[in-house]
């Protein structure tokens, strides 16, 4: 089952990682999606992308497509 959440002008905030860390007791997979208010610069979306990396733990993998992030929730580390 695929879950949908997305970024705003206010980022990435603790209650935005606690949200996205129930998404995932359901799914294994997330699309974020990066609204304008949030930023264009691609640059910046890769920031946003490593740093939901670094929030979530070992077990989160991420990709870019657009203006998307594309979670997947692995059973075990694959970022060592």
């Amino acid at each position: 089952m695929l879950k949908q959440m997305q970024i705003g002008k206010n980022g990435i905030t603790q209650n935005f990682i606690e949200s996205l860390k129930h998404q995932f007791n359901n799914a294994n997979n997330v699309k974020i999606s990066v609204l304008s208010s949030f930023s264009r610069d691609k640059k910046e979306i890769q920031k946003a992308k490593d740093e939901i990396l670094e929030k979530l733990g070992k077990n989160f993998t991420a990709k870019i497509i657009g203006f998307t992030i594309a979670l997947k929730k692995w059973r075990k580390d694959v970022r060592e």
